[in-house]
């Protein structure tokens, strides 16, 4: 008899509509390899008993954001006995925050853009033209004002103005109690995916061009509104290098499974990490599927791996 998956899809997070594309595209995979598949929405209070009353065999997680990239889902998965894809309850945790995961890479010599961090109560206090002030000072312009614990560029926004980085602060805000300024790199956007557990393999690389200027919501989401180039075109040595960090990144955060990491290239060939993805996305426009056809797998059997991958991190 072939083993039940359970994809977990939806939730509460404010990345709902996309883990949905997701979770659909994977339960659509997973049907082709034959595997017996329900769908399970976190977003439905009764979701515990249906885990377990359906006596799922792994929990395919096609969760994003809140409540399902940032490690609750895999600590309550852990409790339950149920072998979930992807990576761990810590992993998780500190990939979802962009705050800790640049701490985490700077401690293990990882490049990663200058930033400086603010709460709420730090802006009450200092004024927001000192905030302001401090922020040019250290970073200059542009700056990137991040909500950490958010994907998708969700409560991100691009700064190239003095006078417009109250409004960036606010509405970061919107999304957490903490936020996060980035000095903006000008370059190359580059991703790299990684498969496996204990000897990942880093998949063919790709090249982002966005229609938008900016890779953002509607750029990522939205067909035809940017390209993927595989291989990028850069020197081979800038991508052997993005191949070290992204492995090095992947290891440093103790990720399983899968895993995508974001660069930018500069034009001097200067290369920086900007974050990790523990759940990446894996609609019809997304970064991964792609990446993993470059290489010959296609859809279905990726899926495929990375139930036989959360088999395996059980074992």
């Amino acid at each position: 008899m072939s083993l039940k998956i359970g994809v977990l899809y939806g939730g509460k997070s404010t990345e709902r509509e996309v883990s949905l594309r997701t979770g659909e595209a994977v339960y659509q995979g997973l049907l082709k390899k034959g595997y017996q598949v329900i769908k399970i929405d976190p977003a439905d209070e009764n979701f515990i008993d249906q885990i377990k009353n359906e006596n799922i065999d792994v929990a395919f997680l096609a969760l994003h954001g809140k409540y399902g990239e940032d490690g609750t889902i895999q600590g309550l998965l852990e409790i339950l006995g149920v072998p979930y894809t992807g990576s761990g309850v810590m992993s998780s945790s500190v990939a979802m925050n962009k705050i800790a995961t640049k701490k985490l890479l700077l401690a293990d010599n990882i490049p990663t853009p200058g930033f400086c961090t603010y709460t709420k109560e730090d802006v009450e206090n200092m004024g927001i033209e000192q905030v302001t002030n401090e922020i040019v000072g250290k970073l200059s312009l542009p700056v990137v004002i991040k909500a950490p614990t958010q994907g998708s560029t969700i409560g991100i926004s691009f700064v190239k103005k003095k006078d417009e980085i109250e409004a960036a602060l606010n509405q970061s805000f919107k999304y957490d109690s903490e936020i996060m300024a980035e000095k903006f790199i000008s370059g190359t956007e580059v991703t790299a995916t990684v498969l496996g557990n204990e000897d990942p393999q880093v998949l063919p690389q790709i090249e982002i061009v966005s229609a938008t200027g900016v890779y953002d919501y509607k750029a990522k989401y939205t067909v035809g509104m940017s390209d993927h180039i595989i291989p990028p075109n850069l020197p081979e040595k800038y991508l052997n290098i993005t191949t070290d960090l992204a492995l090095r990144t992947h290891k440093t955060l103790n990720c399983q499974g899968l895993s995508r990491v974001d660069f930018i290239v500069t034009n001097e060939g200067k290369i920086y990490v900007l974050e990790a993805n523990t759940l990446p996305g894996m609609t019809e426009t997304s970064l991964v599927p792609d990446s993993a056809r470059a290489a010959g797998i296609e859809f279905p059997e990726l899926v495929n791996k990375l139930v036989q991958l959360a088999l395996q991190k059980n074992a």
